[in-house]
């Protein structure tokens, strides 16, 4: 199985990095790719450019075994929609169970989302949550994609929905660029060899 987790990761942290290595293990997965979003649908253009964030993620995981960057979003125009991208998956993965990992907040959002219920037509959707909290109700169409079963993950190759308890840090990158445009240190939230390219690049200052 293989898991798709995206993000602008503006930049990077231990909250995504944790939260990654945490489904990777529960559901056993072969891989995990983290998958940069060039031009977010919903929310503003990230003053750093794609590459830079791109790169930033290559640092944090290039010791991680079976986790592993993919840029496919950043080679695409347009605005960076996730259906396009698990389309673009499924045409390479054949019949493989791909999961797309999302948070609480972002699943509250999922019916907002480009032609949301195609995500379904190329994935599992699993959402991350804490002690199982799945928010309110679900609509009929996510209803009948529930699953509690995660061997049901590992027989289809899409098509369900399921909550996966994680630990959640609570580390925001919002709340890490403005540390540093206030100058102070964001240690032990983000690795330091993205602290690192930050302070190289002079990225995030006022």
């Amino acid at each position: 199985m293989i898991g798709i987790y995206g993000g602008t990761f503006n930049p990077v942290h231990y909250g995504h990095l944790r939260t990654a290595l945490e489904v990777k293990q529960i559901l056993a997965l072969d891989e995990i790719r983290l998958v940069p979003c060039r031009m977010p649908p919903h929310r503003e253009h990230p003053e750093v450019p794609a590459e830079m964030r791109l790169q930033m993620l290559q640092m944090a995981v290039a010791e991680v075994p079976g986790m592993r960057v993919d840029r496919r979003e950043l080679d695409r125009d347009g605005p960076s929609y996730m259906v396009d991208t698990l389309a673009s998956l499924r045409r390479e993965l054949s019949a493989q169970p791909i999961l797309l990992f999302v948070g609480a907040d972002a699943f509250a959002g999922l019916e907002k989302w480009h032609k949301w219920r195609h995500l379904f037509d190329y994935a599992h959707v699993v959402v991350m949550t804490r002690s199982g909290h799945r928010g309110g109700e679900l609509s009929d169409f996510l209803n009948r994609r529930l699953t509690e079963q995660p061997e049901d993950l590992r027989r289809n190759s899409c098509g369900c929905l399921y909550f996966q308890n994680v630990t959640r840090l609570e580390i925001s990158a919002t709340a890490i660029r403005e540390l540093i445009a206030n100058e102070m240190d964001p240690r032990f939230l983000l690795p330091d060899a993205v602290i690192g390219y930050i302070r190289r690049h002079n990225l995030y200052r006022s």
